[in-house]
């Protein structure tokens, strides 16, 4: 499996944050090596947050390396436009792009989030009852959240490839060209979307690089816009998907009947509301919208600025929720020409069994049990495992031993303690005898 986010050993002071925060307990840190479990990690970014040495970081493509092709094709995250307090225009921002001789297709980042839009909203109109309600798939670590965790919720995941990738997939369509394109991401979950595509074998999207990469780059070129009067944007609902919420009005947009939705960001939001689903709780809603980060996709690591400033500027921007008829006739030609349902099903991501046969691994899940029974149950994470339960998963696997659990290894050493006391107390047998005569 590919992912995105890169470990610098070297850096890593074995905290054991990252370990904590991981929702898949894909981390462990053992014998002072930090490790990725890669069937577990669902590019979240939580490790990165909670790392202060720098030992973790996002795999990236390299910036410099994609502008040497001239007028590469990019497709930019909605979060893009909200990074900038002196470029408050998105179309301004856009022109500020084209200066540096790249060619964001906005026309195609339009058309592409109102079809997503318009075909989630078809989807719910059509959909069973019982099978509401729906759950959105554009954050694609809130969708390896659910194969990982929730694998019985994937029948309600929407089958829609990511607008990012339908953007792509217009330019190509219609220019017939080879030319690589680039997605300036958000967060490390995003650019792993890139690398291996849900849904489908192969991603349009070429290459990714981080939001804060190329911010950065134009606030430390000082670059401006190529001309004075930047043209006007269709549509600027889309990029109100960069905070949460802005997903869900974009259908309602698009539906015929009020809806009724949820939208919720952060990880802890976002696991309490996909267990309330599980549980069955979610009765009349429609559709769920889950971001992993918080406040939404401003909060991805991968960003430059503030979250808090983001939603700001993202808030004063004046946005037209009114579908008129030539977007909605648009929409129409773009859905009937159907490449924006996925090609392959969502599949689980089981953990990794404890062996390929089942009567040895029965065996081992006993003895999985067994040990566990005997460590403290404290999930302290001193061990270098995220919990008992995976701490005594690794020994059963061969990767540890019990004496790894601190509490355990002192035992240990109290009852060396104890027996050394005892035998230094005792006497050879050739005393015993003599000191027991009058």
């Amino acid at each position: 499996m590919l992912h995105s986010v890169k470990i610098s050993r070297a850096a890593c002071q074995g905290c054991v944050n990252c370990i904590r925060v991981c929702p898949t307990e894909a981390i462990r840190i053992v014998d002072g090596e930090i490790s990725i479990l890669e069937e577990l990690c669902i590019d979240c970014g939580e490790c990165l947050r909670s790392c202060h040495r720098q030992a973790l970081g996002i795999e990236e493509d390299d910036w410099n390396a994609v502008r040497e092709n001239q007028n590469v094709p990019i497709v930019t995250d909605p979060v893009f436009f909200s990074q900038f307090s002196h470029y408050n225009d998105p179309s301004t921002l856009e022109a500020v792009l084209a200066s540096m001789n790249v060619n964001p297709l906005i026309d195609e980042i339009e058309e592409a989030f109102d079809l997503s839009a318009a075909a989630t909203a078809q989807m719910i109109a059509r959909a069973a009852p019982a099978s509401l309600p729906l759950i959105s798939c554009y954050c694609p670590s809130a969708l390896r959240l659910i194969q990982a965790r929730f694998p019985e919720l994937l029948s309600r995941v929407v089958p829609v490839f990511s607008p990012l990738e339908l953007a792509a997939d217009l330019w190509k369509m219609r220019t017939s060209s080879s030319a690589p394109v680039t997605l300036l991401a958000p967060c490390s979950a995003k650019i792993t979307m890139v690398r291996e595509p849900q849904g489908r074998e192969r991603s349009p999207l070429d290459a990714a690089v981080t939001v804060r990469r190329v911010a950065r780059s134009i606030m430390a070129g000082n670059v401006s816009a190529s001309h004075d009067h930047p043209r006007k944007l269709r549509s600027n609902r889309w990029i109100q998907w960069a905070r949460r919420g802005g997903e869900s009005k974009h259908i309602q947009a698009f539906s015929e009947k009020k809806l009724n939705l949820i939208a919720v960001s952060g990880m802890r939001n976002t696991l309490d509301v996909l267990q309330e689903l599980e549980l069955g709780r979610l009765r009349n809603v429609d559709f769920v919208e889950c971001r992993t980060c918080d406040t939404g996709c401003v909060g991805g690591v991968g960003t430059a600025d503030s979250r808090f400033l983001a939603s700001l500027r993202l808030n004063n921007i004046q946005t037209d929720w009114n579908v008129t008829p030539q977007n909605q006739r648009r929409v129409e030609e773009l859905c009937a020409m159907d490449f924006w349902t996925i090609t392959k099903d969502y599949a689980p991501r089981p953990r990794l069994p404890l062996s390929n046969n089942v009567a040895e691994a029965m065996v081992k899940l006993q003895q999985m049990k067994e040990i566990y029974s005997g460590l403290p149950h404290i999930d302290c994470g001193s061990c270098g495992r995220p919990s008992c339960q995976a701490m005594a998963e690794e020994i059963v696997r061969g990767h540890g031993s019990v004496t790894d659990c601190i509490f355990k290894l002192r035992e240990g050493i109290a009852s060396l303690a104890n027996k050394i006391v005892v035998l230094s107390e005792s006497q050879p047998q050739t005393l015993k005898r003599r000191s027991g005569t009058k």
